[in-house]
């Protein structure tokens, strides 16, 4: 049953048995909506602009230029670049965090300089040419040549031109030692222990090297200052070998060896017949190799002259 009750509204009543009334609550009417306005865009906001910081005052400091700074170092980690995979991977000290290099090869410490350290090994006819390349801090420099220097002074003079070639390589060295000496000395705390530069080379037995070519230019001295071919106007002569086959050496007159005294020497001949010039000649020596020709009057010492004119001695 529906019952008008006011304008615009209405209830409907059901009737139930018991004299029980359910009622329904009338339903709203919606009010329609009134459109929106149209919306202008809002206006792009002005450009800030920034302001500069202000002006430091005297008593703050100002702050460090940063140039560049080494890698970053975990612990465990191998450094990679200069430090060449040191195991000893640490954290920098503050003094070396922003330093822009170059750093030792060796250890990673700063300041370290580019430079190469030569060394030099002979044995007959095989040589080889050693070299270790920085960058070096003053310690790793000094250290790698000093070992280097003592490698060369023992192995580096056994081979045919290894004798001109390692007294040369080690001059090279010294404009590098040179350089590496003006360095200061390493940082404190780099990533790798520096290496050990040992005793200096005076204190070294490797130094003995020296001798090794002031025996050999002393040895060939010798060797030629005995030789005939050195032999000058009254020397004494001795012939360790035979008539048909002399073998003559120059010794000293008061040597219980000595055969022959040289009266005089003509070059660029091999004729026993021009010693006639010299009075007194008992023996003649020539010798003929190559481009060398000369002749080499003789007089006995100690004994009676041969009873026939000279006896030639021919080589």
């Amino acid at each position: 049953m529906t019952k008008p009750i006011a304008s615009g509204l209405c209830f409907h009543m059901t009737l139930i048995p018991g004299d029980q009334v359910l009622t329904t609550p009338p339903t709203p009417t919606p009010t329609p909506t009134p459109p929106l306005p149209p919306q202008t865009p809002p206006a792009p906001a002005a450009p800030t602009v920034p302001t500069s910081p202000a002006a430091p005052t005297s008593d703050a400091p100002a702050p460090p230029i940063v140039y560049g700074a080494p890698p970053a170092a975990v612990p465990g980690q191998q450094l990679p670049g200069p430090f060449l995979g040191r195991p000893e991977a640490q954290a920098l000290p503050a003094d070396q965090q922003f330093h822009p290099g170059p750093f030792c090869r060796f250890c990673g410490s700063v300041p370290a300089v580019p430079a190469s350290i030569r060394g030099h090994q002979g044995i007959l006819v095989v040589m080889r040419f050693l070299k270790l390349t920085g960058p070096f801090c003053r310690t790793c420099g000094i250290a790698a040549h000093r070992n280097m220097t003592a490698k060369s002074l023992v192995e580096g003079w056994w081979g045919i031109a290894s004798f001109v070639i390692n007294p040369l390589t080690m001059l090279v060295n010294l404009p590098q030692r040179w350089k590496i000496s003006r360095l200061a000395p390493p940082v404190p705390g780099a990533p790798g222990r520096p290496m050990d530069p040992g005793k200096p080379l005076y204190r070294r037995i490797a130094v003995l090297g020296f001798l090794v070519p002031l025996l050999v230019v002393g040895a060939i001295a010798f060797m030629a200052g005995r030789d005939a071919d050195f032999a000058d106007t009254g020397d004494c002569l001795h012939n360790s070998g035979t008539r048909a086959a002399p073998d003559v050496t120059v010794v000293d007159c008061g040597d219980p060896d000595a055969d022959y005294r040289l009266l005089g020497k003509i070059s660029d001949t091999t004729d026993p017949q021009a010693c006639d010039i010299y009075p007194g000649t008992t023996a003649v020596y020539y010798k003929e190799y190559r481009s060398t020709r000369y002749v080499l009057c003789l007089v006995k010492l100690g004994g009676p002259a041969p009873s026939t004119g000279t006896a030639p001695l021919s080589s």
